[in-house]
């Protein structure tokens, strides 16, 4: 009778212990939780007043008849660095965090062939029948901003001139290059008046 009690009470301190292990492990749990963020990476908004504390003219496109024939296309494609870990440049190249971009000017947005992309693109997308000049213009200025949910989380290129550069770049990076419109100089005088 003194064996059955014996065992009796090592089976139930193993019991116990097990029991103080799990309830401290739903209690650390429960103070060192953690919830992953909606979405990934920190959207930080930046407000750029002029010298005089009134704030800057709105970013518009340029004329781009007379900015593209000037843009430095070096410059451009040293601005694509900063792509070149989400998407690639080569006709036929692969997809990867990000759709090709062989060709795309003059695409329509999120239609690349194999690429999985945001409801927010393709919603874009079926109200926008290309990516032109003046889309990529806004679009690569800020793209969370531009096309709300986009799965694109670069903060985008906030120089002008940084823009216009990269875009005369992918202009060439197709192999038949989209059209420089005819200068436009009401366009140019609204650009000119826009921040640099």
């Amino acid at each position: 009778m003194n064996d059955d009690l014996r065992w009796n009470k090592i089976f139930g301190a193993i019991l116990a212990t097990l029991l103080v292990i799990f309830a401290l492990r739903q209690a650390a749990e429960m103070v060192f939780a953690t919830h992953p963020p909606a979405k990934p990476g920190d959207a930080i908004a930046v407000q750029i007043a002029s010298a005089g504390g009134e704030s800057a003219a709105p970013d518009v496109p340029p004329d781009w008849g007379t900015v593209l024939p000037k843009a430095d296309v070096a410059a451009g494609q040293m601005q694509s660095a900063k792509c070149a870990s989400c998407h690639t440049f080569t006709n036929g190249g692969a997809n990867g965090t990000g759709p090709n971009n062989w060709g795309v000017i003059g695409r329509a947005p999120g239609s690349h062939a194999g690429f999985v992309y945001s409801t927010a693109m393709t919603d874009f997308g079926k109200k926008t029948p290309a990516w032109d000049y003046d889309h990529l213009y806004m679009f690569l200025a800020n793209p969370q901003s531009y096309i709300a949910g986009t799965k694109m989380t670069f903060v985008g290129l906030k120089q002008p001139q940084d823009r216009i550069n990269l875009i005369a770049w992918l202009r060439q990076q197709s192999a038949s290059p989209a059209a420089i419109p005819a200068p436009n100089p009401k366009a140019a005088a609204a650009a000119a008046a826009a921040p640099k």
